[in-house]
């Protein structure tokens, strides 16, 4: 019998490539969403879709009950993937990175459905700044010192899994940068470079690490078959890179042979961020620019160790940088974004 898999926040970039790996090694899939979720990627026919609202517990509650005893139990495994890395302030950050979470290891243990392996999604974020002046790689042993809101609330998300510490079977991933098609973000610096300019944040150098998003939902799903290891591994291609390694790669794929590189000086980032979350505080509409996001553009050293993630899931990245931006290009010019 087929294993069945459950992924929350399926309709996310990640998820949907989550999704489509555990439908590739034949698991019964299910994809947790809202009802206001796109399924613009999640068109397979052997997608079984559930729709969870995780602001009532109660009702999220009963919708897993009846799954489970309607379609063959529990399931084997489970992802969560469901967060936000955007959010108008802490309280709105905690509520869907820990709150929800919580709700759900919750909910899965008093249905007594805890599945065989629990995959937490969180962040590299957790970790804070690092060493900015060797550049040593982060160590899944070092501190916890997250600097940003959004890596607050994923830390605490971590923490309380680890109070079930042996009596719940979770694993815990901290990503890079995750790049790939149908994401945006990565997508709006190719889009800028595409029209000839190039921002960078700070005059410092800064290592920048990445990890492709089909070698992401590969690791997912190695990890998941390894079985439970209660502790956190990182994911990441096992080099980092510079802005213009990253910008020089761009625009080898866009066949392009010059922009002109802007580089914005941390002082004035730090004043159009206080402004920016001013902003959010007196009209609550989200900047893509505000104190939070001010500490992650300005950090200089993303490297991380991933010795462990290749000794204990047998993982290792299948693209690197310049393999996966060329697919990643190729998928935006083919649906029309570039």
């Amino acid at each position: 019998m087929a294993k069945r898999i459950l992924v929350t926040g399926a309709g996310g970039f990640i998820g949907g490539f989550i999704v489509a790996e555990a439908l590739k090694r034949g698991y019964e899939t299910w994809a947790a969403v809202r009802h206001t979720t796109s399924r613009q990627f999640l068109t397979d026919e052997r997608i079984h879709f559930i729709e969870l609202d995780f602001n009532d517990p109660d009702a999220l509650r009963a919708t897993l009950q009846a799954t489970i005893e309607q379609n063959g139990g529990k399931w084997d495994y489970v992802v969560h993937n469901l967060g936000a890395t955007k959010a108008p302030n802490y309280q709105a950050f905690e509520r869907v990175n820990y709150g929800y979470l919580k709700l759900m290891v919750d909910t899965l243990k008093q249905l007594h459905a805890e599945p065989e392996t629990f995959l937490l999604m969180s962040s590299l974020s957790v970790m804070g700044a690092g060493d900015e002046k060797n550049y040593t790689p982060f160590k899944v042993t070092d501190e916890v010192v997250p600097n940003t809101q959004y890596g607050m609330s994923k830390a605490k998300a971590e923490a309380y899994l680890s109070t079930f510490n042996p009596t719940f079977p979770y694993t815990i991933f901290r990503c890079t940068g995750v790049y790939g098609p149908h994401e945006k973000d990565y997508y709006l610096m190719m889009k800028s470079i595409k029209r000839g300019f190039d921002f960078s944040v700070g005059f410092k150098k800064q290592m920048l690490t990445f990890i492709y998003v089909k070698d992401l939902a590969v690791a997912v799903l190695n990890a998941l078959e390894a079985g439970p290891k209660r502790r956190v591994y990182f994911l990441s291609e096992d080099r980092a890179y510079s802005q213009q390694e990253f910008r020089k790669i761009v625009l080898k794929e866009l066949h392009k042979h010059f922009v002109i590189p802007i580089t914005c000086p941390l002082w004035l980032l730090r004043v159009i961020c206080f402004f920016g979350s001013l902003y959010t505080k007196f009209t609550g509409n989200g900047t893509p620019l505000n104190n939070d996001k001010y500490n992650i553009l300005k950090q200089r050293n993303w490297l991380c160790n991933t010795s462990d993630t290749r000794r204990d899931l047998h993982f290792t990245p299948h693209y690197d940088l310049e393999h996966g931006i060329h697919e990643t290009i190729a998928w935006y010019k083919e649906a029309g974004w570039l």
